[in-house]
């Protein structure tokens, strides 16, 4: 497997499937590589899709440091190594701005950026009256951010609960089972932080329609509430609902995609 040695000595796992324009996807610190799947398996028909583990996890160096430019240059450097043409960036989660960072800072590797669930919103945002969806919500991430400290598997649990209502028991204890092995706490505590710390917003403006945000029924994530927030923070970017989930339903969240790569 194809391994990138950074200027630290830290080596970035990467692999690549299918032909076509170059989509790059950014797992986020509650996630197993293996719930993207389906969408790799989509999307590998008629594009080439790039997978990396970001430094700490998986099959890359267990060592941070875990700084948001330093994560920002490792995703930028798996492009340069893996990427033929400008490709899409998926990201999830706190992945989200890795990769919005990413595309203002190098916009002639990035055609697009495609956010699967949640917005480029953070702690520094004015929401006003409207209130604010759990990834938004400090009393909810401080929350979380505890208990990943003093339990880490029951944090976990809890992060995965309130985005996968659909799991049962056994699917919830092996998900679990495969994201602890695959992100170790301190990683995942590092860009916790680093989410709460960072603020998106410029980058997302200067990124402008290359932007998608994807909303569904049922997202505590990104609830309706937030989309004027959104909009007032991201004028120009493509804020568009989708029937079901952006995991759940790959051929959605790809759909997208081709609609930015004309495939």
């Amino acid at each position: 497997m194809p391994r990138l040695k950074r200027p630290d000595g830290v080596e970035i796992h990467w692999e690549a499937r299918g032909e076509g324009p170059p989509v790059l996807v950014a797992c986020n610190s509650f996630a197993h590589p293996a719930i993207f799947e389906p969408l790799y398996d989509e999307l590998a028909g008629d594009h080439t899709v790039i997978q990396y583990d970001a430094r700490g996890t998986g099959q890359s160096t267990h060592a941070g440091p875990y700084e948001m430019d330093v994560d920002v240059a490792d995703l930028v450097a798996v492009l340069e190594e893996a990427a033929e043409e400008p490709a899409v960036l998926i990201g999830t989660g706190d992945a989200v701005h890795r990769v919005i960072h990413a595309a203002a800072s190098r916009p002639e590797l990035v055609r697009g950026v495609v956010c699967a669930g949640v917005a480029p919103l953070g702690a520094q945002v004015d929401y006003g009256s409207v209130g604010e969806g759990l990834a938004s919500s400090t009393a909810v991430v401080g929350a979380l951010q505890q208990l990943l400290e003093s339990d880490y598997r029951s944090g976990m649990r809890t992060a995965v609960e309130g985005a996968n209502p659909q799991l049962d028991d056994e699917g919830l204890r092996e998900r679990l089972s495969a994201m602890t092995e695959y992100a170790p706490q301190e990683a995942t505590l590092g860009r916790l932080q680093l989410w709460i710390d960072d603020d998106a917003r410029e980058s997302a403006r200067a990124i402008g329609d290359r932007l998608w945000i994807l909303h569904f029924p049922g997202n505590r994530w990104f609830p309706p509430e937030l989309h004027s927030t959104v909009r007032r923070e991201s004028p120009e970017a493509h804020i568009e609902q989708i029937e079901d989930g952006a995991l759940s339903r790959p051929d959605l969240t790809a759909g997208i995609v081709r609609r930015i790569t004309h495939c």
